[in-house]
């Protein structure tokens, strides 16, 4: 996963040593409050697992959690990079007919997902930006579910990438405040039946090279093959602080 880390800061980092060749660039670490919603189906013919957990649940939870978003430009070309990753686990108990008692299980999801898109400014006015972009969403994903009984865990471990197409939108509201919209959709049955996302952020310019941004983030995912089937959103409110070079 680290190695995923330093090849999107390598690739963002391109435009730091050419400022003089009119390159900008930004980096946004942020925290992104997602709760997740979705179905695993690990194996063909199989059960399905069902899970739903709302922002209290997955802090509670939570293990590791990593969200690293950047984007460059020259002139009219843009490249933007986005990689989100989170672990979560839970103890539990699986209820039994009566009078047998509950069953001690534990269940962990942990998820990656590395989108890299390039494209064209499309728009630039002295209010508005509008960028199209197209690229690939690579993800992996592994589930797991175990109890103490000798063979009875089921869980699903898949990787995969899906090409994506982008729009990204910089409104601006005033002299320190401005709106970004992002959104994509992909899959298209080559890695998954269908991926999409949605962030809008409102930012807050502190200086040249500072933004503070607030905002939501949707991200949702469709995958089957021989059987095996994933499905999830990931939604919720995120923050973030914005370095330009």
């Amino acid at each position: 996963m680290w190695a995923r880390v330093l090849a999107l800061l390598a690739i963002l980092s391109l435009a730091a040593p050419a400022r003089a060749q009119d390159w900008s660039a930004q980096i946004t670490p942020y925290a992104w409050g997602t709760g997740v919603g979705g179905t695993i189906t690990p194996l063909a013919g199989g059960p399905s697992l069902r899970f739903d957990e709302g922002l209290s649940d997955v802090l509670e939870d939570l293990d590791a959690a990593l969200f690293l978003t950047g984007y460059a430009r020259y002139q009219q070309f843009v490249v933007m990079g986005d990689i989100s990753h989170s672990a979560s686990s839970r103890s539990g108990i699986v209820p039994l007919p009566a009078p047998a008692p509950g069953l001690p299980a534990q269940g962990r999801i942990e998820q990656t997902s590395l989108t890299l898109t390039a494209g064209y400014r499309a728009l630039t006015t002295p209010d508005a930006a509008v960028d199209f972009m197209v690229g690939l969403r690579h993800w992996e994903v592994e589930g797991r579910a175990t109890t103490p009984v000798p063979g009875l865990a089921a869980g699903i471990d898949v990787s995969f990438t899906d090409p994506i197409l982008a729009a990204r939108t910089n409104i601006r509201l005033s002299d320190r405040w401005s709106f970004i919209g992002y959104a994509d959709v992909g899959g298209f049955g080559a890695g998954s039946d269908m991926t999409s996302q949605l962030v809008g952020t409102l930012n807050w310019q502190a200086n040249d090279r500072l933004w503070l941004s607030a905002g939501y983030r949707h991200l949702y995912v469709d995958y089957s093959k021989n059987g095996r089937k994933f499905d999830a959103t990931f939604s919720g409110p995120l923050a973030g602080l914005t370095l330009r070079f």
